[in-house]
């Protein structure tokens, strides 16, 4: 393992914190992450968000204070305001902050101090980050380290977002705020990169790919070393400035690589090499090609901190994913309910053909998500889903953005009708939708919930039922 980074000035506010945080949109899954990292530092938190939910209702039983909606008020006595970057500049409460000297910090600037710290994993990329930083975290923890995790979604494992340990810190970075090139850390793994939060005026998103790739390469460059997917086209070359580069994959030029897979109806068994000898033998107990990848840099890192291979082999034979990445639900009629956040065509198309490993009948109800992103790649989106045996499009998630004249759900449903598609079709009403499945399903379907919005409400319907 090499050694841990510099720490950077700003650190030292993590060892001798101000008294109270207070962090804006507490409930969305990275900043409730960073509440519990916070406050596990001794560290007085609250925050504040437009909507409550369950994860606000854990935050609360948690001992973080929680309130609704966003008022100035919320400043008495506060130190540091956290706010992410999609919050606007003007917004009452940013502004009267700066107005009482209250220190306003960006969220990214909250997780480069975590970095910073001590040993540190940043995972990023287009596709993949959630459930790799899970799988690492996993991993490490089963091969007798004690790690830190920040995670983008619910780990089983953890029963939260976050894992308190005391390192390496496993990071799971969001390239949607652009902040996230100036981070440093110790080893970056990076999956893969895109075109995903491209080509919009919003906060976050980037104006070109190019903008967006210049930003991964920055990234990686201020990494003690990289870890990246040699299966992707390009990444190589948008690792060119990092100090160490490492790869994983299927190809045969990877440090580490994934050979012999034996795939199942649950999952994949795979032998490990790592410089052409063999590690050891892996299982990934979910379907797809995309979670041997995900596991096998799991493994990779792990090995690089010097844990037990077998044993971390062991803990991801046992991992079932974390929220909302294939994510099983239950049963209706003897019928798989799964629901997953695949919301662009690359993952969609993933996710898909993790449905067919199963070898059942598959059933997608997809919601497109935001209409810019609907306008950007539907006919990718309708292409994604043309191998599942059935689709039934739910209307777009708009997630606050304003509709786009022409940009319709049945932009998806048509082009696979007029592809040749038999079984796609617009259902916009949510309870035709669980009707019919009800009525419908049998012991040889996976039913799968597929999208970024609300969509995941209908497969605990359907499991209610």
């Amino acid at each position: 393992m090499t050694d841990s980074p510099p720490r950077s000035s700003d650190s030292a506010s993590l060892q001798s914190p101000p008294l109270h945080y207070h962090l804006m949109g507490i409930g969305g899954i990275g900043v409730s992450a960073f509440a519990r990292l916070l406050a596990a530092r001794g560290i007085r938190v609250s925050g504040c968000d437009t909507h409550l939910s369950e994860l606000t209702e854990q935050l609360a039983r948690e001992g973080i204070e929680v309130t609704l909606g966003h008022n100035p008020a919320h400043l008495r006595g506060v130190d540091v305001l956290i706010a992410s970057e999609a919050v606007p500049k003007d917004h009452p409460e940013l502004v009267a902050a700066r107005a009482a000297g209250v220190e306003v910090r960006p969220r990214m600037a909250l997780l480069d101090e975590l970095l910073r710290a001590g040993p540190s994993v940043g995972v990023i990329g287009t596709h993949g980050k959630t459930t790799t930083t899970s799988m690492i975290a996993v991993a490490m923890q089963g091969a007798g380290l004690d790690p830190a995790a920040f995670v983008g979604g619910i780990v089983p494992e953890f029963g939260a977002n976050a894992r308190l340990g005391t390192g390496p810190f496993v990071a799971e970075v969001d390239e949607s705020d652009r902040g996230f090139a100036a981070l440093a850390c110790e080893t970056a793994v990076f999956t893969n990169a895109e075109d995903d939060h491209v080509g919009g005026n919003q906060a976050t998103y980037w104006e070109t790919v190019e903008q967006q790739h210049a930003a991964f390469a920055r990234f990686v460059g201020q990494a003690r070393r990289v870890l990246y997917c040699a299966d992707w086209p390009g990444l190589e070359t948008l690792v060119r400035r990092a100090g160490e580069r490492l790869s994983y994959g299927q190809a045969e030029e990877a440090t580490y690589r994934a050979v012999r897979l034996r795939p199942d109806a649950e999952g994949t068994h795979f032998t490990v090499t790592r410089w052409g000898e063999v590690l050891g033998e892996a299982r990934v107990g979910l379907p797809g090609t995309h979670n041997v990848l995900n596991a096998l840099a799991a493994l990779a890192v792990t090995d690089l901190y010097g844990g037990d291979f077998g044993a971390a082999a062991a803990a991801l034979a046992a991992f079932r994913g974390p929220g909302r990445r294939w994510q099983r639900v239950g049963e209706l009629n003897g019928a798989l309910i799964i629901d997953d956040y695949a919301h662009n065509a690359t993952k969609v198309a993933a996710a898909v053909q993790a449905a067919r490993q199963t070898g059942r009948r598959v059933r997608v109800v997809f919601q497109p998500h935001r209409y810019l992103r609907t306008q950007q790649s539907w006919p990718r989106l309708a292409d994604a889903l043309m191998a599942a045996d059935e689709v039934l499009v739910l209307d777009i998630a708009a997630a606050s953005e304003a509709p786009i004249p022409g940009i319709h759900a049945t932009l998806v449903s048509d082009r696979m009708t007029r592809g040749g598609h038999r079984a796609a079709r617009y259902l916009p009403d949510r309870a035709e939708v669980v009707r019919y499945l009800r009525e419908t399903a049998g012991p040889g379907d996976v039913i799968v919930t597929m999208g970024a919005g609300d969509v995941w409400k209908l497969s605990r319907e359907l499991v209610e039922a």
